[in-house]
């Protein structure tokens, strides 16, 4: 501020309008350097920290938006057969449904055409901000949900599966509860509500159960489904917590932290479960549910660091 004064009390003194001019562009220049630095110190940190490269899309020409309610990330590896029509699905959900939205497609490494068709679906339809993170390489679900996470600008963060398993027209039903002034998070159970399911796996079902009883128990929360793909949290507080699980213990783990946030409101509502089978793509075995189990004892006994 002192830098302005004394130009302004400099081109009131000075008389050739030249010199009058030049000071002016000088006090500019001078003024915008806490901004530079402050700018580019964050791109910096934000690359060392992720190790992603943001891939923008010039071509969007969506409506500006006053305020973002929703950012929905959608982690995606291989999903070329499906990531089109999800996308389609989100953003008809979104229209319908009057929410403010943006959309964050974080595709990890993948090896066939994904990216391709986000960029292709980006050319189309404009309706919803669209972005596009590429992860390398490959690291796993965990860590490019967390790349999402990093990337969202709306009130809330939801995380949308790159497949049909879940209906993006429910994300009212998951809004709810935030928007009603009742809860901090909320997680999507494939087990209350009466919603349709598809009938698959009997042994992961029985695993599902064991792994959320499991969970439950250290947690103290009676969770009905731990492992649901459909958590939405407010985005102050999924941004605090210090996340690292790189693959599908993710979600042990972030209900591990998520029960430790003093006075968090935590709720459940149905949602119907369009599982698919590992013919169609299903990714999750049963290395990942011995994951589970230890990223449980884990996170909620030997690494209880919940905040970054």
């Amino acid at each position: 501020m002192d830098d302005i004064v004394k130009t302004g009390k400099m081109c009131t003194l000075l008389t050739h309008k030249t010199r009058c001019y030049q000071s002016a562009k000088i006090s500019l220049f001078f003024r915008m350097i806490p901004f530079l630095a402050h700018y580019s110190a964050k791109i910096t940190k934000q690359r060392l920290f992720t190790g992603f490269q943001s891939v923008p899309l010039p071509f969007l020409n969506y409506p500006a938006m006053n305020e973002i309610l929703l950012s929905i990330i959608i982690p995606a590896y291989n999903e070329e057969r499906t990531i089109e029509q999800v996308l389609t699905n989100v953003f008809n959900s979104l229209d319908n449904n009057k929410i403010s939205a943006e959309v964050v497609v974080v595709d990890d490494a993948s090896k066939d055409n994904t990216r391709a068709r986000v960029e292709a679906f980006a050319q189309v339809d404009t309706r919803f901000p669209l972005h596009l993170i590429s992860s390398t390489p490959n690291r796993g679900k965990g860590f490019v949900i967390r790349q999402g996470i990093m990337a969202a600008t709306g009130q809330y963060v939801l995380v949308q599966d790159a497949d049909h398993e879940y209906d993006p027209r429910e994300y009212p039903r998951l809004l709810g509860p935030v928007r009603d002034g009742m809860a901090d998070v909320v997680y999507g159970s494939r087990f209350i509500g009466g919603r349709p399911h598809r009938i698959l796996f009997f042994w992961h079902s029985i695993g599902n159960k064991l792994l959320t009883s499991l969970s439950n128990a250290f947690t103290n929360l009676n969770l009905t489904d731990m492992e649901s793909g459909y958590k939405l949290f407010k985005r102050e507080i999924i941004q605090s917590i210090y996340l690292k699980e790189n693959r599908f213990g993710f979600e042990p783990e972030v209900t591990a932290k998520i029960a430790r946030v003093k006075n968090i409101r935590i709720y459940e509502v149905g949602i119907s479960y369009y599982g698919r089978t590992y013919a169609e793509g299903k990714k999750i075995n049963w290395k990942d549910g011995f994951r589970a189990i230890w990223c449980i004892f884990k996170f909620n006994v030997i690494d209880k660091k919940t905040f970054k």
